[in-house]
């Protein structure tokens, strides 16, 4: 922060029990005006949500669980925003709102007037896929608001807070008597995280020609069997394969004994499980992506040879390598290690 900024903080301090090193990290403009116009229970919300999800992780977790709850893949096969129906596109907010209130409840407590509170200050939680689209009852003008956006398509999530006074909304109002920030009052919104990464839906994210090929095998197993086979070197969470297999046993679909993993062996393919420590370090041994915890990665190995640049990994008592882009596996694929998850 500046000099001045630093200044205008101390001030404020003098009215809240902050201190300076939990709010360091805000140093958006938005903040810097709120902090000008001495909004302490602005600054307290912003500086607690920072504080217990300072990466984001939690809040990014819940957009994508809710996304995914929406979707219902496991029995509709269902994983884009457009699959849905306008009655469940509205329900998102009322979703997300709860989903947050859950994951969130060591500080979010049920609201006296809106939705939540937070260190004493009542919050209401608005959601839009739009910026500035977030719909606000006559009972949230003057409070704070949890202003959220997410974009499945996009891959990404904002989530802020704002104080939603008269002269930051527009005088107009809907036939509910709802109405929504101005430009500036979007401006004001002090941001907790901006255009941050949701967690993937993979299938958003690889060609549309791939996807068609996963979904046109018959049977969940072969689906599943395909989905690994075609998607590799990339996070595939467990939503996605229930999205795929369609099946109550999908994760029987990915283990050995019969499922991917043992099928895709054959064909030089590991499929390293984020709930396992040895996959996820192997994972980075190979130099692929690493799994997070419920998710797989695929990923194509060949025999090592003396003449190899590429790092390597022993396995079986075996040098291996990730094999190279196009190239085609000519070796059954090692066993990873059956170690206990952490």
């Amino acid at each position: 922060m500046s000099d001045g900024l630093w200044a205008e903080t101390d001030a404020l301090f003098a009215l809240t029990d902050l201190t300076p090193a939990k709010v360091a990290h805000l140093t958006d403009a938005s903040l810097a005006l709120r902090m000008g116009d001495a909004d302490p229970a602005l600054v307290e919300v912003v500086a607690t949500l920072r504080d217990v999800d300072p990466l984001g992780e939690r809040f990014g977790a819940v957009f994508r669980s809710t996304f995914d709850q929406l979707y219902d893949g496991q029995h509709t096969g269902r994983y884009r925003w457009d699959q849905l129906y306008k009655t469940e596109k509205t329900h998102f907010g009322t979703l997300i709102e709860i989903n947050l209130r859950r994951e969130f409840s060591d500080v979010l407590c049920d609201g006296d007037l809106l939705d939540y509170r937070v260190c004493g200050h009542d919050v209401d939680c608005k959601f839009s896929q739009r910026l500035g689209g977030w719909m606000l009852p006559p009972e949230a003008i003057g409070q704070l608001v949890l202003a959220c956006t997410a974009n499945d398509q996009l891959g990404v999530w904002s989530v802020g807070v704002g104080r939603a006074t008269q002269d930051l909304c527009r005088t107009s109002v809907n036939r509910d008597g709802k109405t929504a920030f101005t430009a500036a009052g979007v401006e004001s919104i002090v941001w907790l995280h901006r255009d941050a990464e949701l967690p993937p839906n993979v299938l958003l994210q690889v060609d549309p020609a791939l996807v068609d090929q996963v979904f046109a095998a018959r049977t969940g197993q072969q689906r599943v069997n395909q989905l690994f086979r075609l998607v590799t070197d990339q996070r595939i969470g467990r939503n996605t394969v229930a999205t795929v297999a369609e099946q109550d046993d999908y994760m029987k679909r990915v283990r050995a004994n019969g499922g991917a993993r043992s099928t895709l062996q054959l064909e030089g393919i590991l499929i390293a499980g984020g709930d396992y420590q040895a996959h996820r370090i192997i994972a980075e041994q190979f130099g692929t992506v690493v799994p997070a915890p419920g998710e797989f990665v695929s990923f194509k190995v060949v025999p090592a040879l003396p003449t190899d640049t590429a790092p390597t990994v022993e396995l079986d008592g075996t040098l291996w390598r990730r094999a190279a882009a196009g190239e085609k596996p000519w070796h059954p694929a090692p066993t990873l290690p059956n170690t206990r998850r952490t």
